[in-house]
């Protein structure tokens, strides 16, 4: 683990300095739970009371911050994006055994791997694949026939990506990934459900980061495709022919279905499920267990099942702890008018 000064930190982020500038710094963590030797972060307000009682050695604060705390400050433009630099700086990424490639690996004599890859043990590497430079495969791999990996891909333990898939540069799957199983495509017909050939395939662009236990469906005809920079969640299923923008953010359990479209830019919460054949625009904001049933346009935050606009549906939600009290006084109000509706009867036949 690194040890860094507050100035040395300051220097790596572009940050400013409120207090000892020779601080010694070891470590990072929550303002809560840091301790000496620790630098934390404020990037939400609502956290802003912690500074009074955290024990850290430093924290990293907005440009905008309002403080009083005796502790030092690092002071950046974003105080998350800094302290991400300053994570990697303090304990850096996973580091990755190099072993080469492993004897017990089955690697195709067709298939191509590129230079300083690391295989692992009960890999199978299938005719025709091509694998690129720097690649780690872990143990009890899968890669089908006429699969292209981009250079310094990581696939953990169990991937399986079946044939004619491609993976840009720098993709990172977890363990127990499948990426080009067949769509979920059938023709019922007199009751009987027949499978549809899937003909299309996936393509994974650069930098994108699947989880684990995620299923990318191959495309019915075309691809499904899974632009630059997305990150994908864990237990995340993609229908077959959908198209995910760039730099999209996908939390776990969603399930999107069949020739969906996301933007770039979007933000789908946990447990979201989208239909088919929907249009998603660009930056658009998914709240957690949402049910989206038509197209959403640009820019707009929804949420609930159907989803609907956010501000619309906080209001109607707020609402739903008084349906009961307000069902009661709907049946006492229509009970008073049936009264005065038949006493008014009476009045007009004397």
């Amino acid at each position: 683990m690194a040890e860094r000064t507050l100035a040395e930190l300051a220097g790596y982020v572009d940050g400013q300095i409120r207090g000892d500038s020779n601080t010694v710094i070891k470590s990072a963590s929550t303002l809560s739970r840091a301790g000496e030797g620790d630098i934390s972060f404020l990037a939400n307000n609502k956290y802003e009371k912690e500074l009074a009682t955290t024990k850290a050695s430093a924290v990293i604060v907005g440009k905008d911050a309002v403080t009083t705390t005796s502790v030092p400050l690092l002071i950046c433009e974003d105080p998350y994006y800094a302290f991400m630099q300053i994570m990697v700086m303090l304990h850096g990424h996973r580091k990755h055994k190099k072993l080469g490639i492993s004897s017990r690996a089955e690697i195709s004599d067709s298939a191509k791997i590129g230079v300083d890859c690391h295989v692992h043990q009960f890999v199978v590497i299938d005719d025709n694949a091509k694998v690129g430079n720097g690649a780690v495969i872990y143990p009890g791999c899968y890669i089908g026939r006429d699969v292209e990996i981009g250079n310094d891909c990581i696939l953990y333990p169990n991937v399986v990506i079946y044939d004619g898939c491609k993976l840009g540069k720098r993709v990172i799957i977890n363990a127990n990934s499948v990426i080009g199983e067949d769509g979920f495509g059938y023709a019922s017909h007199k009751g009987v459900h027949h499978k549809i050939p899937q003909v299309g395939n996936v393509v994974i662009e650069d930098d994108v980061e699947i989880g684990a236990c995620c299923g990318i469906e191959r495309g019915t005809l075309g691809d499904t495709i899974i632009s630059q920079d997305s990150k994908i969640g864990d237990l995340v299923t993609i229908g077959h022919g959908s198209k995910i923008g760039p730099h999209c953010l996908l939390v776990a359990q969603v399930g999107i279905a069949g020739s969906t479209n996301l933007g770039h830019h979007c933000v789908v919460g946990g447990q979201v499920g989208i239909v088919g054949h929907v249009n998603i625009g660009n930056n658009v904001m998914i709240a957690a267990q949402a049910g989206v049933i038509n197209n959403v346009g640009d820019n707009k935050v929804v949420l609930g099942a159907p989803a609907i606009d956010a501000n619309i549906g906080k209001r109607a939600y707020s609402m739903i702890q008084y349906l009961p009290d307000m069902r009661q006084t709907i049946k006492e109000l229509r009970e008073k008018v049936r009264q005065l509706s038949e006493a008014l009867e009476q009045s007009r036949e004397k």
